[in-house]
């Protein structure tokens, strides 16, 4: 039955939100306290997880929001997005939208999906008119949605992917040389559907954007909103403006591949924890900015920044809240009982097997990761059984596991917000996306199974 009532709770969540138009935060804690009392959690329970989900949330990605979304307002100040995007509408133009998918899937994979989302969004918010005047924003969206997952699930060292070959016991060396090209031409494969969709009349202005949100000139009026620039920080030369950005990247970057590499020490450690990192950029940021502006002026640029963190946090951390009712639910252990893999099974039936456990467990529980090392945890004890190389196993297992992120991930709430995206237009964006990508890059992984098949 948990599977019952998880599914009326995600769904009566998407129709309060989008049908009733009740705040997101209300419903989300309304479909919580539903599940956890028809689960049998009890009232005690119930609460424990509400508010368990939501504190553990907030230490993972708390303070990841507010440095992001602060250094993103000062960087806003500097011109330094708006000078970015006049270059890259000089280079690529149109085509936006695939470097940012393609860069995401396969050069900023170590980086923690949180944060390359709050770190791309003002970008993308910023570039969209460039891109495409009516359907910029939401073509972005997509491809940053599909971008960073397909990184996250295919390529080392994201997170997901060295979760998915350690459980499956192939080498990360393996994981990479088949996961990168499925995890780049997954995004871009999927970044060009998405575009297809959106020309055939998909994308509504008034009803997938915040209604708060009232467009100006192709852009949210959140965008147009006047706070102070910084003239003398604005003089820079762009690549020192984008340093807020770069080190932290480098930063965590470095620290995961020499994890990886099993070269790490507790300084690197330090340095690369994804607060810390930020937190250097924030003081990068800060400081160009103060020495341009007084007193005065920064605190009204860092005042726009916690209005939007405020509202992020709060609708982030309910999401986490519902992601941990579900969890304690016992969804996985019903989910695992439910399925078995049979070691007779053809390649393609084992394939499918794989993905489609991935996919229902992600569905369910809310997360990439979980969903994808919980199937892992399942399949692998017969993986050896089956007439099939684990890598392609491995593969189908991070495949499905993207399938469809909604109401009940935290992403979708940061994404909706940080987007000034609707509810309604996170499903057509993030959800979709996702989904899509999940069903792109399953007959890839069929063409892996040929290519390992013959070696």
């Amino acid at each position: 039955m948990e599977i019952v009532h998880s599914a009326i709770a995600i769904l009566a969540a998407i129709v309060l939100i989008i049908a009733l138009k009740i705040d997101p935060v209300i419903s989300l804690l309304l479909a919580c306290v539903y599940l956890g009392l028809a689960t049998g959690q009890g009232g005690e329970g119930t609460v424990g997880a509400i508010t368990g989900g939501f504190g553990e949330i907030m230490a993972e990605v708390g303070l990841l929001i507010g440095f992001g979304v602060l250094i993103g307002a000062l960087l806003h100040a500097m011109g330094t997005f708006r000078d970015l995007v006049e270059i890259l509408a000089r280079r690529v133009g149109r085509k936006l939208p695939y470097a940012m998918a393609g860069t995401l899937a396969a050069i900023f994979p170590s980086i923690y999906v949180d944060v390359q989302v709050v770190l791309a969004a003002p970008m993308a918010k910023e570039s969209a008119p460039a891109v495409d005047r009516r359907h910029g924003l939401p073509w972005l969206a997509g491809a940053m949605a599909v971008g960073i997952f397909s990184g996250y699930v295919f390529v080392v060292p994201g997170l997901a992917a060295v979760a998915i070959a350690g459980l499956m016991d192939v080498p990360l060396g393996t994981y990479l040389m088949y996961g990168l090209p499925i995890g780049l031409a997954t995004a871009l494969i999927t970044t060009f559907l998405f575009r297809l969709i959106l020309g055939r009349g998909f994308w509504d202005d008034k009803t997938d954007f915040d209604q708060d949100v009232v467009l100006e000139d192709g852009r949210p009026r959140a965008e147009a909103e006047e706070v102070p620039q910084a003239e003398g920080a604005s003089r820079l030369p762009l690549l020192v403006r984008l340093l807020p950005i770069l080190v932290p990247l480098v930063l965590i970057g470095a620290a995961a591949i020499l994890d990886v590499a099993g070269s790490s020490n507790s300084v690197i450690a330090f340095l690369g924890d994804a607060n810390i990192a930020l937190f250097i950029g924030l003081l990068i940021a800060f400081a160009m900015v103060r020495l341009a502006m007084d007193a005065d002026g920064v605190g009204q640029v860092l005042t726009s920044g916690f209005h939007t963190t405020g509202e992020i946090l709060l609708v982030t951390g309910v999401g986490g809240s519902l992601g941990a009712v579900i969890a304690e639910s016992g969804m996985d252990a019903t989910l695992k009982d439910l399925f078995s893999a049979d070691a007779g099974a053809p390649v393609i039936l084992s394939i499918l097997l794989a993905w489609f456990i991935a996919a229902v467990l992600h569905f369910a529980i809310g997360s990439v990761s979980v969903g994808a090392i919980t199937a892992a945890g399942i399949i692998s004890p017969v993986v050896g059984s089956l007439d099939v190389d684990p890598v392609v196993i491995a593969l189908a297992i991070a495949s499905g596991a993207m399938f469809a992120l909604h109401v009940n991930s935290n992403f979708f709430w940061m994404f909706s917000t940080l987007l000034d995206l609707s509810t309604k237009g996170s499903l057509k964006t993030l959800t979709l996306a996702t989904s899509l990508g999940a069903v792109v890059s399953l007959p890839l992984v069929l063409v892996a199974s040929l290519v390992a098949g013959a070696t």
